[in-house]
């Protein structure tokens, strides 16, 4: 058992004072010190220094670390001509990100206060790292083809990267699935892999909406999208439409990532079914797509939450970064109150969609939690300081065990 002692303490809903926290891998007891001392005498106390915060680990739900070799060889400000580049630059950006390269991402996300990720990985070549990773991990083994001659193929590598995500047995490490998209995964795998997560009851992810490109050849198989799939797939018509792919996921709460071009009843459907939406504003702006519009689905009381991306379409793997950002971008919501919603999204809510026992503050839940150093003693508008100011992170504990010291 251990106490800490902070001067500060960020709950979802208010700022705690004068309060400390016990706990080993899970949060026992908030209260003052000397309570916790009579009922814990024999804990090991940390006292932290002046204008110490303690707060939620963060949560970046959605991040491919295969692809962290990529700094200048990508195409940005285009879908298409990113896609073209991703494509030409394949072996380069895989083979180049050996386990030293992904270490170094998951590395990165540990400093900057990332206590659980959710990996989404296409090839299986991130396990190893991410089995070894200091941070809780979601495993996403990525389905991906459209080409039914090839559906058995691709479905016998999926399985066997997933089941290979099964043998990883530690603490924190959950597999999961992903589906690409709808413009990119066949029908029938798809509803072969939702059976599985739904039989197994593993947690489910997919991109979706992210771009013109794809809205135009999922409701008209025209555009930009229409040259790329006759050239290298010999396509000349969608697999599916975005309609007849939601209804696979209908009763089982999935992450959908970016949704920038979702229409009005494709807003309703994700409503209806508990659906969350994955916001990377730097990976939209970076390929020359959408604003996310939050007005809409807080409308259609839509949960959303915020995460990175991949270093495909990101330059850092920081949340802090990716709020602020995304605090700009949406120039029209309310200053405090959406930068509110921002640290929501990355700790609390991203928890609660991912279905972990972290995100908080919070007696019984898991000891996921970073200690930032603040200038002085917060404000009302604490949520917009932390998000402006990048203060110092000098602790990072991930259930309960010191993972990083500053």
């Amino acid at each position: 058992m251990q106490i800490i002692v902070p001067n500060f303490i960020l709950t979802p809903d208010k700022l705690l004072s004068n309060v400390s926290v016990a706990f080993d891998k899970k949060i026992h007891k908030i209260a003052p010190l000397d309570a916790l001392q009579k009922e814990f005498p024999h804990a090991k106390i940390t006292k932290l220094q002046k204008n110490s915060l303690l707060m939620p680990g963060l949560i970046n739900a959605h991040v491919h670390i295969e692809f962290s070799a990529n700094k200048t060889e990508l195409s940005y400000g285009d879908f298409i001509n990113w896609l073209y580049s991703v494509i030409e630059n394949r072996e380069t950006l895989v083979g180049g990100c050996k386990n030293d390269c992904m270490q170094k991402a998951i590395d990165t996300m540990l400093a900057c206060g990332i206590t659980t990720f959710g990996a989404i990985s296409s090839h299986g070549m991130d396990l190893e790292a991410c089995a070894n990773a200091p941070q809780n991990v979601l495993f996403f083994n990525e389905l991906i083809g459209s080409q039914a001659t090839m559906a058995d193929a691709l479905f016998a590598d999926f399985k066997a990267r997933l089941d290979a995500s099964k043998t990883v047995n530690r603490e924190g490490f959950t597999p999961a699935i992903a589906i690409h998209s709808p413009y990119s995964v066949h029908p029938i795998l798809v509803k072969k892999a939702i059976q599985i997560a739904k039989n197994e009851n593993l947690k489910l992810t997919a991109h979706f909406m992210e771009s013109e490109a794809e809205r135009r050849w999922l409701d008209e198989n025209e555009g930009e999208f229409k040259e790329f799939f006759e050239k290298f797939l010999k396509q000349n018509s969608a697999v599916s439409d975005s309609k007849e792919f939601l209804e696979h996921f209908d009763g089982f709460g999935t992450l959908l990532t970016h949704v920038v071009q979702a229409n009005d009843e494709e807003l309703k459907k994700l409503s209806l079914n508990g659906h969350t939406v994955i916001h990377c504003p730097i990976s939209n702006r970076l390929l020359g797509n959408k604003t996310l519009n939050i007005k809409e689905l807080n409308d259609n009381n839509i949960r959303w939450i915020v995460a990175t991306d991949g270093l495909s379409s990101n330059y850092k793997l920081d949340l802090f970064e990716e709020m602020k950002i995304s605090l700009f971008m949406h120039a029209n919501a309310p200053l405090v109150k959406f930068a509110e919603a921002l640290i929501k999204g990355v700790t609390i809510h991203a928890a609660e969609a991912l279905g972990i026992n972290a995100g908080a503050i919070a007696e019984g839940k898991n000891a996921d939690m970073i200690v930032l150093d603040l200038d002085q003693e917060p404000t009302d508008e604490l949520a917009l300081h932390l998000i402006l100011h990048r203060y110092n992170i000098s602790k990072v504990y991930i259930n309960g065990e010191l993972k990083k010291e500053q």
